[in-house]
């Protein structure tokens, strides 16, 4: 069994960290609220004060953070991760961050002597603690197989889709696909309202339509009912930076995504509104800039 390090312990990391104890793993923990690493300390993995602590003796540091500033503070900043983390390490990126952030830490975790592994993941919090997420991955084939056998403790499905930055590419691609498809079911079940059409009627309708992705399933219901609370997993905040970061992708090679762009702006309107809220609430935004009837501008 291998000397882990786990940095961030949010619903996603709570789930993903305790799965490498239960592997028979030694695990080193640290969050930001030391508190949240309680549950896992009580099981047997050890609390380190900063990132450096936690990663001095590890063989793999994973890190499931929010954002870019997270990502950064936890890898490269003071009692950052890269202060300690010895040479041949591998660096397990599983949080959503953007490509160019992405870039610099993978250079900075190489001249470091680390091998770092691009792993943002799908799947929600029951998926990350039943070890059947699935991991997005960039990274060299030799670095992804000495990974494997800690990476199959957190997920069931490995998809290697090129050099590091590719696993972070894709799931900025399909987060994105996911704005416009929750965003686009807010906007039908407004009109929807507004047509006065049974709403029951109208949500078992939707979840057997053409267009019932995952994402229209999981929320048409909680959505129609504005009962966000229920099954709360990703929040408005967490949705607009995802779209944002893909959005910063598409412009840095040049390509036109209006309708990731209409989505990035709908989720910036509901965080604007509530931060902390769950995604479904957009259509609280989308309906607060309703055409009025004959505007068409």
């Amino acid at each position: 069994m291998a000397d882990i390090a786990f940095l961030g312990l949010g619903r996603m990391g709570q789930g993903m960290a305790a799965r490498l104890l239960a592997e028979g793993h030694r695990l080193t923990i640290w969050n930001r609220d030391p508190a949240k690493a309680d549950r896992l300390v009580q099981a047997g993995a050890a609390r380190a004060p900063s990132p450096a602590g936690a990663a001095q003796d590890a063989e793999a540091i994973f890190a499931m953070l929010a954002d870019d500033e997270a990502s950064r503070v936890a890898w490269m900043g003071s009692d950052g991760a890269l202060e300690t983390a010895r040479a041949g390490a591998l660096a397990i990126e599983c949080s959503t961050l953007s490509s160019q952030h992405v870039a610099v830490l993978a250079k900075e975790a190489g001249a470091r002597g680390l091998r770092y592994i691009d792993c943002p993941v799908t799947g929600l919090p029951d998926a990350a603690a039943s070890g059947t997420l699935t991991l997005l991955v960039g990274a060299e084939a030799d670095d992804l197989e000495r990974a494997r056998p800690y990476l199959l403790a957190i997920g069931n499905v490995i998809r290697h889709f090129g050099a590091v930055g590719a696993g972070t590419a894709y799931k900025l691609i399909i987060n994105l696909m996911g704005a416009v498809q929750i965003a686009a079911l807010a906007e039908g079940l407004n009109a929807a309202d507004h047509l006065g059409l049974d709403r029951s009627t109208v949500i078992a309708a939707m979840e057997a339509s053409a267009a019932a992705s995952p994402q229209v399933k999981r929320h048409v219901r909680r959505m129609a009912m504005r009962d966000y609370e229920a099954d709360k997993a990703f929040t408005t905040t967490l949705r607009h930076k995802d779209a944002a970061y893909a959005m910063a992708l598409a412009d840095a090679l040049g390509i036109a995504m209006p309708l990731g762009d209409a989505a990035t702006r709908a989720f910036a309107a509901a965080k604007a509104i509530d931060g902390a809220a769950d995604e479904a609430s957009v259509i609280d935004a989308l309906q607060s800039l309703a055409r009025g009837p004959g505007n068409s501008n």
